[in-house]
């Protein structure tokens, strides 16, 4: 399953747009809220698909039954650029557990990169419901190698994907690779740079949100 924010007209079309635009991602702050609020847009979203049971609830004036869901998920951040989305994600599912993975890009010295991946910090992962979150999903390459890596490890009961903006590129590899992982993505574009960037992307996520790294 595949879902595109960006294919029906909502708030998260705004967010979306504000963080693409030049002007106001001099706002570090302002930057960072947009992705938590497209964190809890993406809660909301994938809560729609979590298994549910009838619940009774004492009010002061008798019982109310309620739908929640049987589990909570684990939501698991590729770090830093994550770390916004993760808490958008959290501020819904409050009781969630967490896991966070080192990922990152390593120059090679022909100009290229391969993807290098530091440390895993998780809970017990089998039979739970994984939601993993990284803003950007340019080639996909370090989505599919911390998934695959979690995999590994765990018999996971679910796997869902989260990203702001994604290439088209990248979420081909991703779904050939993960066929059987949920991803939702705020929107695709359609080219990279030779770099890997996303075009017209919205930039290095990480450095707008905490800094230009050296």
């Amino acid at each position: 399953m595949t879902f595109i924010l960006s294919e029906t007209p909502s708030i998260g079309n705004h967010f979306i747009a504000e963080l693409r635009d030049v002007t106001i991602q001099t706002d570090s702050m302002r930057f960072r809220k947009n992705l938590e609020r497209l964190g809890e847009i993406f809660a909301y979203e994938i809560s729609k698909t979590f298994q549910y049971l009838e619940t009774d609830f004492e009010t002061p004036l008798g019982t109310a039954t309620v739908e929640i869901f049987e589990q909570q998920p684990v939501i698991a951040t590729i770090l830093r650029a994550g770390l916004p989305l993760h808490k958008g994600l959290l501020n819904y599912f409050d009781k969630a557990d967490s896991a966070f993975i080192s990922a990152y890009r390593k120059t090679n010295k022909a100009g290229g990169f391969e993807i290098k991946m530091d440390y895993i910090s998780t809970p017990p992962l089998d039979d739970k419901i994984v939601i993993i979150a990284d803003p950007m999903l340019a080639t996909g390459l370090s989505m599919v190698l911390c998934c695959k890596e979690l995999l590994s490890q765990y018999k996971i009961r679910e796997l869902h994907i989260v990203s702001v903006i994604a290439s088209t590129e990248g979420l081909a590899h991703v779904k050939a690779n993960l066929p059987k992982a949920n991803v939702w993505v705020g929107a695709v574009d359609e080219e990279m740079t030779t770099k890997a960037y996303i075009v017209p992307g919205l930039g290095d996520a990480g450095d707008l949100a905490y800094g230009v790294k050296s």
